[in-house]
């Protein structure tokens, strides 16, 4: 009996610490580390904080500027030096997946360049934010290619996760699919309404009211999409309890997130970390449906799977 237990608790060990499992966890860590670069970076713009660094990838011409030090500079630094444990952590990861590359999936080393490519790009745009003093357009993209990468380290390590389908998705990987795109694509109207000020300038002075009244009717697409998600998946007998969960927290983040943002619109963006926590919060609501989104399409693939062996 002693004997039986011992090797159970060795080929836990054993899989544990083998290369997919330890990428896994990396994938993850490096998953939190961004949405947490993304609220910093929110919290930067909003605190007027963008240019607090006056020159790039220095400030003030020092890895830690202690002389100038204060919360707009440190907002600042701190977002400067997450992105590089970032960088460097999908440095490892393209590392370990190419090293390892025999007993992973193939996908995965080519997946792992793919983000390192976006980490680079978002380091070049991150430069270009500061040499060209916060232009919108730069801005903007700077957090659609963010949110891209964040999305690109969640299918990474939703696809590497243990996952046993019930084979009963029907058609939500692809309701969960357009769900994901219509969020994305709002987002980055919330990032031209930021970048450009567009909802202080209306309130002030007419100006810019076309985005900002674009980006509040974009709200319906991805509103109704993600409550689609949710209520077919309320639906859908002996759906996954993962998905279930999942349905569940994006129609709970959508609420939240639609609450922000009425109350960020009635302050007039008064109250920053109420600013901060809608763009982080429309973040996590993205992360969950791209979850739900691999997760579906990796239930659907094992059904045709079947489907296929039986004939």
């Amino acid at each position: 009996m002693n004997e039986f237990v011992l090797q159970q608790q060795n080929e836990a060990a054993t899989q544990h610490n083998s290369p997919k499992e330890v990428i896994r966890r990396l994938v993850w860590k490096i998953c939190i580390a961004t949405l947490i670069l993304m609220a910093i970076g929110s919290a930067t713009r909003v605190m007027n904080a963008g240019l607090a660094c006056p020159d790039w990838p220095l400030c003030y011409g020092e890895l830690v500027p202690a002389k100038e030090m204060n919360l707009q500079v440190f907002l600042e630094w701190f977002h400067r030096m997450d992105a590089a444990l970032i960088g460097f952590s999908v440095l490892a990861l393209l590392g370990l997946s190419w090293w390892h590359r025999r007993v992973l999936p193939n996908w995965l080393p080519w997946a792992s360049a793919f983000a390192l490519f976006l980490i680079v790009f978002q380091g070049v745009l991150g430069g270009l934010t500061v040499t060209e003093l916060l232009r919108f357009d730069i801005v903007t993209a700077h957090l659609g290619t963010a949110l891209l990468f964040f999305s690109t380290l969640l299918v990474i390590g939703t696809a590497l996760s243990p996952y046993q389908g019930t084979r009963t998705v029907g058609k939500l990987p692809w309701v969960g699919l357009a769900a994901s795109i219509f969020v994305y694509l709002q987002s980055l109207l919330g990032a031209v309404l930021g970048s450009r000020w567009a909802l202080h300038q209306c309130f002030i002075g007419d100006q810019l009211c076309g985005v900002m009244y674009s980006h509040i009717f974009g709200l319906v697409p991805p509103s109704v999409a993600t409550l689609a998600v949710v209520l077919i998946s309320w639906r859908t007998p002996a759906l996954h309890p993962a998905l279930r969960k999942l349905a569940n927290l994006a129609g709970g983040l959508l609420i939240l997130q639609l609450v922000l943002g009425v109350a960020t619109f009635r302050l007039h963006l008064q109250v920053e970390p109420l600013t901060v926590s809608h763009q982080a919060i429309g973040a996590t609501l993205l992360g969950s449906l791209v979850v739900f989104t691999v997760l579906a399409v990796r239930d659907l693939f094992a059904n045709r799977e079947i489907k296929i062996a039986n004939g």
